[in-house]
Order: structure tokens, then C-alpha cells, then sequence
């Protein structure tokens, strides 16, 4: 009896640590695409470093737009060069990985022009990289986990649309995931009124290329006023923390990995909406080893 009730004692223990280490466990996010020498992605999900890759980018969509995959030296989507993509895509999911197609970029063309705009741009995903059917699916057959909204031109109008008809093919069997990359000044000019719908899985926040909220020389407290307004105010299941992976991968925003694992993952991680961390891109991670240095703190 004495020996039933050590075993049972014992699994209630784990079971807390089990919780306990899941409630502040993250992953971590990877944007992949836009650098012809980071690698395939097959290759990047074999790292077992990442728990999602946004594959980037759809740069051009919207307005009576022909849509248009962007992934620099990778593959070319004019010649239909990008299919082969697919396996590589359901190697990653075998993994676990979820592989997420980012819309928008920094400098692409995009924009909606009305509610019904965006209709028609959540069709023509479903169909071309969801669960849908199309002739010419430029990533072939591979059925993409979901969709991210890196927005940052154009306006700001009717991406709150493209959320909720995105959101509504979930309900014809694969959950279609919902992902955004907005800036960390708060609310986000592009993407802030889609955030309030509260769709939104994952939300990887940019703490970079914004002085204001981003962390600078050993001082964290613009950085976590930020992160607390995020946390506090956008229904998301999860918020990540955007770094670059390397100094080169943005103006501004670095964080050298002992700052980030003795100062800035301590202070964010009490949060329940805390997700882990993103990070621009695979191309500057293989540089700098970043993923690999930060994984076990994450």
C-alpha cells in the first residue's frame, strides 16, 4: 500500500513540473524565404530548433492583384519552380513544425480594397496553399497549417475582413491557423484593428527597428512596458517576442544572448500569453547560431 502511494505521490509530482514547465515553455518562430543561401526548408525543420517557419512571402496580392509568391533565390514561382516545396513542407509538419505562409513583406504590393477584396484574397489562399483545391498551387500540393499577416504598407483597411474569412475555412476540417508580425509600437497602424478581432493564434510582436519599444543597451523597461500592453490588450493565445537573429538582420533591436537570457526572457515570461520568441530570419540565424544559443532558455 505504502508502495502504491509513493508511486501515486510521485506521478502527481511530475505531472505539476509537467504543467508547470508548459505553462512557460515556448517555441520558437522563423521567417524562411528570403535568402537563397539559408538553406532549404527541409533543412530547417531538421534543426529541430524551430516550432514554426513562415515561409516569405506572398508579395503581391489585393486589389485586382495577380497573387505572387516572392522567395528570392530559393525557387522561381514565374515557372512554376517553387512546387517541389512540398515535400519539403510535409517533411516539416511530420516533425511537428508548423508551416505558416507569411502575406505582405516590407517591400512588397499589396493592399484590399474592400470587404469583398478580401473575400476573394481568402478564397484564392484556401485554394492555392490551405485546404482547398487549384490547378496551379504554387507550393504544390502540401496543405500550408496557416496563414501570417506581415503587414507593413499600404493600409490598414480590411484585414480584420481577410481574418474572419480566413478563419471561417477552418470550420471545413484543418484549423487554419492565424499568425501576425505587427510592430511593437502599440496599437499596429497596419494590422491593429484585424488584432482586436481576437482570431489570432500566435502574435509575433517586432521588438526591432523601433527605438521606443525595443530593448537598448542593458535598459528593459521600454521593452516591457510594451510587452505588457500587448499581453494585456490583444485576445491572442500567444505572444512571441520578434528579435533579430543576428546584428546585421535589422537597423536596431539586437539583443546579445546573455541579455536576453538573464534579463529580458525573466522579466516576460511570468506572462500566461507568453509564446516564445520569433526570430528575422534562418539566413541570419545560421550566421550568428542564435536559435541554438537561446532554445533551452526559451
Amino acid at each position: 500500500m505504502a508502495f502504491k502511494l509513493n508511486i501515486s505521490v510521485s506521478f502527481i509530482c511530475l505531472m505539476v513540473l509537467v504543467l508547470a514547465t508548459g505553462s512557460y515553455g515556448g517555441g520558437i518562430s522563423i521567417y524562411w524565404g528570403q535568402n537563397g543561401n539559408e538553406g532549404t526548408l527541409a533543412e530547417t525543420c531538421a534543426t529541430g530548433n524551430y516550432e514554426y517557419v513562415n515561409i516569405a512571402f506572398l508579395a503581391t496580392f489585393g486589389n485586382g492583384q495577380t497573387p505572387m509568391i516572392n522567395l528570392a533565390g530559393h525557387c522561381d514561382p514565374y515557372s512554376n519552380g517553387c512546387t517541389g516545396l512540398s515535400s519539403d513542407i510535409k517533411s516539416c509538419q511530420a516533425k511537428g513544425v508548423k508551416v505558416i505562409l507569411s502575406i505582405g513583406g516590407g517591400a512588397s504590393s499589396y493592399s484590399l480594397s474592400s470587404s469583398d477584396d478580401a473575400r476573394q484574397v481568402a478564397m484564392y489562399l484556401w485554394n492555392n496553399f490551405l485546404g482547398g483545391t487549384s490547378s496551379s498551387r504554387p507550393l504544390g500540393p502540401a496543405v500550408l497549417d496557416g496563414i501570417d499577416f506581415d503587414i507593413e504598407g499600404g493600409t490598414g483597411e480590411h484585414w480584420d475582413d481577410l481574418a474572419k474569412y480566413l478563419s471561417g475555412y477552418s470550420k471545413k476540417g484543418k484549423k487554419v491557423y492565424l499568425t501576425a508580425a505587427p510592430q511593437c509600437p502599440f496599437p499596429d497602424a497596419w494590422v491593429g484593428n484585424a488584432l482586436k478581432t481576437g482570431l489570432f493564434d500566435y502574435v509575433w510582436v517586432q521588438f526591432y527597428n523601433n527605438p521606443p519599444c525595443q530593448y537598448s543597451s542593458a535598459d528593459i523597461a521600454n521593452l516591457e512596458d510594451a510587452w505588457k500592453q500587448w499581453t494585456s490588450d490583444i485576445p491572442a493565445t500567444k505572444i512571441f517576442l520578434g528579435l533579430p537573429a543576428a546584428p546585421d538582420a535589422a537597423g536596431s533591436g539586437f539583443i546579445p544572448v546573455n541579455d536576453l537570457t538573464s534579463e529580458v526572457l525573466p522579466a516576460i515570461k511570468n506572462s500566461s500569453k507568453y509564446g516564445g520568441v520569433m526570430l528575422w530570419s534562418k539566413y541570419y540565424d545560421d550566421q550568428s547560431g542564435y536559435s541554438s544559443s537561446i532554445k533551452s532558455h526559451v
